[in-house]
């Protein structure tokens, strides 16, 4: 079965940066829209940017300016860029996308992957 699988999380101290990205570990018939979310402790998930198969993006208004969200649609990867990184983007970060295995199309999520800002 596809899965989608998210890599780059760790510890940086705040004003660093890291990329994540997040790509299937098979083959999809076809991909469309894709996104990461996160999940901080005790809150509810938010959006975090979202990038459409031609490249069109919206971003949460807390990472503006600073998050960059990309794809590679001939590697079927997404990326998403966190530049000067604060103690409030600490979270689990979640990658999701719009997929079509063959049998429709299907809302899929990562396992997430810990990404944590200290001061």
């Amino acid at each position: 079965q596809v899965q989608l699988v998210e890599s780059g999380g760790g510890l940086v101290q705040a004003g660093g940066s890291l990329i994540l990205s997040c790509a299937p570990s098979g083959s999809p018939f076809s991909i469309s829209g894709m996104g990461w979310y996160r999940q901080a402790p005790g809150k509810q998930r938010e959006l975090v940017a979202r990038i459409t198969y031609g490249g069109s993006t919206n971003y949460a208004d807390s990472v503006k300016g600073r998050f960059t969200i990309s794809r590679d649609n001939a590697k079927n990867t997404v990326y998403l860029q966190m530049n000067s990184l604060k103690p409030e983007d600490t979270a689990v970060y979640y990658c999701n996308a719009m997929m079509n295995v063959g049998r429709g199309w299907t809302d899929y999520w990562g396992q997430g992957t810990q990404v944590t800002v200290s001061s």
